[in-house]
């Protein structure tokens, strides 16, 4: 703070908000965001600024801590003075911005995938100011104020979300200023708009109800025009304010972030750009980590060394058999439809031959947990009754609540989403080409183009799913688990059922707090390093161990990698879980182990293994991936057990110790999941070493179920 006799009264002050510098947390700086009424000062001369507490002398700490702690008791009225935050005197983060100067303020709440709730303030000189992080964890205030409200049963802000510091802020500088919320944009909100400003960010339809006819095309076009004028400037300052993120990011950051490859793949997948953000924020600290890090293969290669003949001793010889014909299918049940044969033979032979295609409507429903293994055909015949039943009682929820569907904002975004979704899954498809029907809602951003009768039967499904999984919802990407479902079965109930079969072991991939994924994934970067250990090497070298170039593959089960045929063959595969219930991570591990010489030898950096990999869609052979993946998976299996026995020697001991998982420095203590930390597959102790959880577990055959179902959060493009 400047050394100056000029003191303004203190209106507001909030504590513990950050600017994030770069991406590590290490360099975060924390301050006070505040109002500052100079002497003599109208409301618009009011400052809106920022201090960083290193600024800041101990008296001042004190006064503005003061005011924090009592804003709702009126302590701010009382005159606490303090120096004038000024431009010469402040930081090159810090800022002290008249009210009168503020074109809009963009907020974001906190969530479980964006744990800070921050602002951007976009001034009228388009100054170039840095984001605002609110760490409510650490304010007192905030604290004070969410336990006032639990207590009082009211936890939530005006908006519906739960209270956070933000909305302290916005309360405040809505005693001094006029905020509107933009209806465009509804994380914006314009600080005391002139009229133009108010008509550009007004939706034409709001605003042309008492206009005539003959000004109306003029003012639709006018507005047109200032909309993109007004927000092309918010636009400028935000693409500048992250390129000034990015600019201090390491470099292989920055080059991954704009490649065109990564672009897409984010607009294709909202979880994709959550995950490499994500990534790209932890990057500083997992380079510090790797600084001591230890390579797996010093640490083994005297313990296994011995066991490598054993282990490559594996029969390797994998045969494919034929599909399951409609005659080999009956033939595995009695009279009465109970199974004759064991479930684990039912699993083998479809695990080595696939369905053909008469067969998959029903033998899909007990892959999918629809049909229980055990059940006779009456049954059966009762139990789908009965979830028919089920399915359209789920529907009228929300079919027949016409409130809901012309008033609840949310629920018309949601179903707005999906429809959107639905509309450009596997329209290749014939079941799903063409709009031949006239759309049933005037409202839809569609009505203009038509639909078709099985569109309309995805988009109703997941709606229903909406209402089923209320926790969960609809997630980007569901669509395309749905749509191979309901083309086989061509029948929306009984397609629903087995959706939500095929959901319970793939809801993990869609959780907001990537845990899912980062186990996944995290299990496959252990899995490369213990059998492909040249290869992941080679990976570090290109910056690429963050394994992004295979997200989309896990996220829906390479539906973009293999062809529509073959998506269904390997779907009804992974099923079986004959061998691992994770067995779609050899799957992965299977078409690295085929490119890995290419990869190693023509591609040096990230960008050029991603657009690699992307390039191998429609074009991947799927017996052979198959038969590659259950060679890896014996030998695998094989490598541990030699490993396991080594452990058992008189002079080891047999227990094992479970890795810890990590905590985000930011989850303040909660246990949260980020990105693949660098765990070794093998881990040296007292003289052994130990196989990692997320490499045993790949050798068990139950299906992961999340019981804690905080779906991803999906940002706006």
């Amino acid at each position: 703070m400047p050394s100056t006799s000029t003191r303004g009264t203190l209106l507001f002050a909030k504590s513990k908000v950050y600017v994030h510098p770069t991406s590590s947390a290490k360099d975060n700086i924390p301050g006070f965001i505040a109002l500052v009424r100079p002497p003599g000062g109208a409301d618009k001369d009011i400052l809106l600024a920022w201090i960083p507490e290193s600024q800041m002398r101990p008296g001042e700490i004190s006064a503005y801590s003061k005011v924090d702690l009592n804003m709702d008791d009126g302590l701010a009225t009382r005159e606490v003075l303090v120096p004038i935050p000024t431009f010469a005197s402040i930081s090159s983060y810090a800022f002290a911005v008249p009210l009168h100067r503020i074109y809009s303020i963009m907020l974001r709440p906190p969530s479980l995938g964006w744990w800070w709730g921050s602002v951007i303030i976009h001034t009228r000189s388009e100054d170039v100011i840095p984001a605002l992080f609110f760490h409510d964890a650490e304010s007192q205030s905030t604290i004070l104020q969410q336990k006032m409200r639990n207590k009082t049963f009211t936890p939530f802000a005006q908006d519906g979300d739960l209270f956070w510091g933000g909305d302290q802020f916005m309360k405040y500088l809505r005693k001094y200023t006029i905020v509107e919320k933009s209806t465009f944009e509804q994380r914006l909100y314009l600080i005391n708009p002139d009229p133009d400003d108010l008509l550009s960010f007004t939706p034409p339809d709001a605003r042309v109800e008492k206009v005539n006819d003959e000004s109306l095309s003029k003012i639709i076009k006018d507005a047109r025009w200032n909309v993109l004028e007004r927000l092309a400037r918010v636009t400028r300052f935000s693409r500048r304010a992250a390129n000034d993120v990015i600019g201090n990011s390491p470099p292989a950051v920055r080059a991954m972030l704009n490649v065109p490859e990564v672009r897409q793949l984010g607009d294709d997948f909202d979880s994709a750009r959550v995950y490499l953000a994500k990534w790209a924020m932890s990057i500083s600290e997992e380079a510090e980590r790797n600084k001591t890090k230890i390579v797996w293969t010093d640490v083994v290669g005297d313990h296994i060394g011995s066991m490598a003949g054993d282990i490559l001793s594996v029969d390797d010889r994998i045969e494919r058999r034929n599909e399951v014909s409609r005659e080999e299918w009956k033939a595995f049940f009695d009279a009465s439809g109970r199974l004759r044969v064991t479930v684990s033979e039912v699993k083998e032979r479809v695990f080595h031959g696939g369905l053909s295609r008469d067969v998959r409507s029903e033998a899909w429903l007990f892959l999918l947990g629809v049909y229980p293994w055990d059940s006779s055909q009456i049954e059966r015949q009762s139990i789908m009754a009965a979830k028919r039943d089920e399915y359209f009682r789920l529907k009228r929820q929300w079919w027949d609540d016409v409130e809901r569907q012309q008033i609840d904002t949310v629920w018309k975004d949601q179903r707005n989403r999906i429809e959107k979704d639905v509309h450009r899954t596997d329209r290749n498809i014939p079941l799903f080409a063409g709009e031949d029907t006239p759309h049933p809602d005037p409202d839809s951003p569609f009505a203009n183009i038509g639909t078709n009768v099985h569109l309309e039967q995805l988009k109703d499904m997941l709606i229903t799913y909406n209402e089923y999984n209320k926790s969960l919802g609809y997630v980007q990407g569901m669509s395309d688990l749905l749509s191979p479902i309901y083309a086989v079965v061509q029948d929306d109930a009984v397609a629903f059922w087995a959706f939500v079969g095929f959901m319970n072991r793939m809801q993990r991939n869609f959780l907001r707090d990537q845990s899912g994924m980062h186990r996944q994934l995290l299990a496959l970067d252990n899995l490369v390093q213990l059998m492909e250990p040249q290869l992941y090497t080679h990976l570090e070298k290109a910056d690429s161990t963050n394994f992004f170039f295979v997200f989309r593959m896990l996220l829906v089960w390479f539906k973009r990698e293999f062809k529509w045929d073959d998506d269904l063959r390997l779907w009804e595969v992974l099923w079986t879980d004959y061998l691992s219930s994770q067995f779609v991570l050899f799957v992965a591990l299977a078409i690295l182990d085929k490119h890995k010489d290419v990869i190693m030898e023509h591609l040096e950096h990230f960008d050029e293994v991603l657009k690699y990999m992307n390039e191998l869609s429609k074009t991947i052979d799927l017996e052979e991936t198959l038969t590659r993946a259950e060679v890896l998976f014996y030998r695998f299996q094989r490598t541990v057990d030699a490993i396991d026995r080594k452990n058992k020697e008189p002079s080891n001991s047999s227990s094992f110790p479970t890795t810890p998982r990590t905590n985000h420095p930011s989850m303040n203590g909660h246990m949260g999941i980020g990105l693949p930390d660098k765990t070794l597959p093998l881990k040296p102790e007292a003289g052994k070493v130990i196989i990692s959880d997320v490499l045993r577990e790949l050798l068990s055959k139950d299906i992961i179920v999340v019981n804690d179902t905080i779906p991803m959060e999906e940002y706006e493009s």
